[in-house]
């Protein structure tokens, strides 16, 4: 058997304490198991998008209604009204100067102030016009209270020494009104939050069935990673990874598309002061601004979603997997199992 000779260019040149160099292994890449966009995969990031634009518009809204009628709750219970009737004879100025006084005297009252000619005539505007002389019209004259939230006067006793001091004066408190506006506050909370009940459980829904959807696609890929060997939790983790990968980009674009609708509506509401347009919608839906607890909520939906999803598709790889198993020991099942 003949040796080999060896290269004696190669043996000079090697020191005698060095050792043979040995060539590098590269390892080629790999690439990622699923394929990174289908067509199953950009439908289920559309109807991502959609719900979470919609669930986090219906969120908004309800943070928005809640915060207005918070805030007309906290305006009339900070005032009470005292109205005083003309009456022939009746000194109007010195009636009004003495209901003042009498119920600043009591503790929880802050500050009075006594509505002018000018100030009365403007809330009448809109029923009669401009012009008006109140002298000619037994228009009665207003006088405003502010109160201490925290601890208000005693309204009966108020109410009392008012009738006996100035018989032409009547304290209204705004409790009537209070309680109405409470009850509508909450009406209308408890009837955002089915709203957003009912939005939420369609988003699952959703979400559930199309991420279903997209795996049906891929079920080839479970059942091939499957027959080599993988086992069910690496094949559920790399699906996951997937699909929090898809569902992210769609909850993080209707979270984007829903802040952004409010922002230019609260931009649009702040350049049109004093227009029919914004008087119209601010009294109906009040400001357009969530503040940074709604963007949060926005952000918090965007989470949910992409949880929601990832989830899904571990539990749909895992019954995969369980049905590819029950038919390999019972091929019988087969077509129960493809009916399901």
């Amino acid at each position: 058997m003949n040796e080999i000779p060896q290269n004696p260019n190669q043996n000079a040149n090697q020191t005698p304490g060095q050792k043979k160099r040995r060539v590098e292994m590269t390892v080629r890449p790999t690439g990622p198991i699923l394929p990174p966009s289908n067509i199953q995969g950009n439908a289920l990031m559309v109807v991502i998008a959609i719900m979470a634009f919609l669930a986090c518009l219906t969120l908004g809204g309800v943070s928005m209604v809640r915060a207005t009628a918070a805030g007309w709750q906290s305006q009339i219970s900070r005032e009470i009204t005292i109205q005083i009737k003309p009456e022939e004879g009746l000194d109007m100025g010195a009636a009004l100067v003495k209901a003042r006084d009498l119920a600043l005297t009591f503790v929880g009252t802050r500050d009075g102030q006594i509505m002018d000619d000018g100030a009365t005539a403007r809330l009448l505007e809109p029923w009669l016009g401009t012009g008006l002389n109140l002298e000619d019209l037994p228009v009665p004259r207003l006088i405003v209270i502010t109160i201490d939230e925290t601890n208000p006067p005693d309204f009966d006793a108020m109410r009392a020494l008012l009738n006996e001091e100035v018989p032409q004066a009547f304290l209204d408190d705004h409790r009537t009104w209070v309680d109405r506006l409470v009850q509508m506050a909450r009406t209308t909370v408890l009837i955002g939050s089915g709203i957003l009940i009912l939005v939420f459980t369609a988003m699952v829904l959703t979400v559930v069935f199309a991420t279903r959807g997209a795996l049906s696609g891929n079920r080839h890929i479970i059942e091939v990673l499957h027959f080599v060997g993988a086992e069910g939790s690496f094949v559920a983790q790399e699906f996951q990874k997937h699909f929090l990968k898809i569902s992210l980009k769609g909850a993080a674009v209707g979270a984007v598309l829903a802040a952004s609708f409010f922002a230019l509506a609260s931009f649009w509401q702040s350049r049109s002061l004093a227009t029919p347009e914004s008087d119209q919608a601010t009294a109906l839906f009040g400001t357009f601004t969530i503040g940074w607890g709604g963007y949060l909520g926005i952000f918090a939906t965007m989470i949910v979603i992409a949880l929601l999803t990832t989830i899904t598709a571990r539990l749909t790889v895992m019954r995969t997997i369980y049905e590819i198993d029950l038919i390999r020991s019972d091929p019988a099942r087969t077509d129960g199992l493809l009916d399901d």
